[in-house]
């Protein structure tokens, strides 16, 4: 029998490395999936040793939420910040929403907190995005930054929960809402003196 000897991890570490097994779940199993005693289970620690770190399953949950709305903010902003510099198109700002949302799970996390009551836990999304606008409108008042967020970020969960069916329904292309909230970026942003976003 081979003895496998475990780094102790500091409380911060310990942490971090529960949110990243609990976003793979999220990813991997849904938003029911998050719990303290599969992520538990994912990690080798006990159900008492997240209690510890989270408080409560709702605890983990809004930990969750935080640390996905801070990563998908970041990129949206770095995307947009490129875009308003000319270094990318700004179809990566719509891309780079779509995907947070569908392929990190956003989306998911965000239906299943309000579905379940637990509406508090959005908290840390719902800030981000509005640190997030606060950023991006600084020095472009001329443009419409918060419109612009609403729509797209409500295009990004709606497609997450539901693009696939409600596209195959229509007998439209997976990817067409995603085209629409291009079209519709690149209209609504096209500058009389130019720039983007």
């Amino acid at each position: 029998m081979v003895s496998i000897t475990r780094e102790r991890l500091s409380p911060e570490e310990s942490r971090a490395t529960a949110l990243e097994a609990a976003r793979r779940l999220l990813i991997e199993r849904g938003p029911q999936a998050v719990t303290l005693k599969a992520v538990a289970a994912e990690i080798g620690k006990s159900h008492a040793n997240l209690l510890h770190h989270f408080g409560s399953a709702a605890g983990l949950q809004s930990a969750l939420a935080a640390l996905i709305s801070d990563r998908v903010c970041a990129g949206i902003a770095d995307a947009v910040q490129k875009s308003r510099a000319g270094e990318v198109d700004p179809i990566a700002v719509v891309d780079g929403t779509f995907d947070a949302f569908g392929k990190e799970g956003a989306g998911a996390l965000a239906a299943w907190m309000i579905l379940s009551g637990n509406r508090d836990a959005l908290n840390p999304i719902l800030d981000s995005i509005h640190q997030l606008v606060d950023q991006l409108g600084e020095g472009h008042e001329d443009r419409p930054v918060h419109e612009t967020t609403l729509w797209l970020v409500l295009a990004a969960i709606g497609d997450s929960l539901l693009g696939g069916p409600m596209a195959e329904a229509l007998s439209l292309p997976r990817e067409r809402a995603r085209e629409i909230a291009r079209h519709q970026l690149i209209d609504a942003h096209r500058p009389k003196e130019g720039g983007v976003a």
